[in-house]
C-alpha cells in the first residue's frame, strides 16, 4: 500500500474526525475514577459516539488479518497492559493509571487518538512514566516538517524515554490513516535520525509511544488482542494523529480539554482546539 497525500479538502474532512476522537476523552475525563469498571467507561463512550456524535467507533468488530473482531468501541489499557486492552468487569482503583483509545470514523474519514488517565492519586513512579511518554510523544511531534524522515521522529522518542530509564515497545507503531483505519507509512518510536520515509506535505499519520517502565519486552493475553509488559512494570502510551504542513505539522486531534504541549514545542506549527 501506497502512503497517500491528502488533499485540503480532505485535510479539513480530517480535522474534524479527528476533534470529534479528541472531544470523546474530553467526555469521558469526569467519569475515570475509582469504582467505575473499564465496560461502563465502553458503553459510556459508544453511547456518546453513536447517539451525541454520530460517528462510528472504529474499533468495534474491527478485524485486521489474524485477528478475532475486536468486541468494543474503545480500548482500556490500565497499568501493565500495554494496548488493546478490551473492556471488562475490571474495576478501577486508586492509584491505577489507564490509557483510553478512541478511533471515530465520521463521513468516511477516521481520527485517533489517545490519552493517560490517573484513577485519583497517582504513585510518583506512575505519574513520571506518564509524563516522560508524553513528553517524548511532543518530542517526536515537534520534528514533523516537509524534508525530516521518519528516522528523525522515532529517534527523537527512544532519546528521550531511554534517558529517563524507560524502554520503547518495538513491536507496536503510528501509521498513517485517512479513509482506512492504518495506511502506510509505519512510525516506529525508535530509530535513526536521518533515516526512513522522507516526510512530505500531504502525509497525516498517528505518533503513539508505547513506554514501559521496565524492560520493553511484552506478550499478548489470551483474548487474542490485549498486550501486556512481561515483567508486569507499567506501561503508558498518548497518541495524536497529525499531518504534515507546507511548513511544519498540525495537529488534529485537539479538542478544549487536550493538555496542553510541553513548553519546549515551539508555537509556529498548529496547535488549536
Amino acid at each position: 500500500m501506497a502512503i497517500t497525500f491528502k488533499t485540503p479538502e480532505e485535510l479539513a474532512k480530517m480535522r474534524i474526525a479527528g476533534r470529534l476522537a479528541a472531544e470523546v476523552l474530553d467526555f469521558v475525563t469526569p467519569h475515570v475514577k475509582p469504582g467505575v469498571t473499564t465496560l461502563q467507561l465502553d458503553t459510556l463512550c459508544h453511547d456518546y459516539m453513536v447517539k451525541v456524535q454520530g460517528t462510528v467507533p472504529a474499533t468495534l468488530n474491527y478485524a485486521p488479518p489474524g485477528h478475532r473482531p475486536y468486541p468494543a468501541s474503545i480500548c482500556t489499557s490500565v497499568n501493565h497492559q500495554v494496548c488493546h486492552g478490551i473492556p471488562g468487569d475490571k474495576v478501577l482503583k486508586a492509584g491505577d493509571i489507564v490509557n483510553i483509545d478512541i478511533t471515530v470514523i465520521k463521513d468516511g474519514w477516521h481520527g485517533d487518538t489517545s490519552r493517560m488517565f490517573y484513577v485519583g492519586e497517582p504513585s510518583i513512579q506512575a505519574k513520571r512514566l506518564c509524563e516522560t511518554t508524553y513528553e517524548a510523544m511532543w518530542q517526536g511531534i515537534a520534528l514533523l516538517r516537509p524534508g525530516a524522515t521518519l528516522g528523525d521522529v522515532g529517534a527523537a522518542i527512544q532519546k528521550h524515554a531511554e534517558g529517563k530509564g524507560y524502554s520503547i515497545v518495538r513491536e507496536f507503531c503510528g501509521h498513517g490513516i485517512g479513509k482506512r483505519f492504518h495506511e502506510e507509512p509505519q512510525v516506529l518510536h525508535y530509530g535513526r535520525a536521518g533515516q526512513g520515509v522522507e516526510l512530505k506535505k500531504g502525509m497525516i499519520f498517528t505518533v503513539e509511544p508505547m513506554v514501559n517502565a521496565g524492560k520493553r519486552d511484552i506478550r499478548q493475553l489470551g483474548d487474542g488482542w490485549t498486550i501486556v509488559t512481561r515483567d508486569h512494570s507499567l506501561s503508558a502510551q498518548w497518541e495524536h494523529t497529525c499531518a504534515v504542513t507546507e511548513d511544519g505539522f498540525e495537529v488534529l486531534t485537539v479538542s478544549a480539554g487536550s493538555p496542553p504541549p510541553p513548553a519546549f514545542v515551539g508555537t509556529g506549527s498548529a496547535i488549536t482546539a
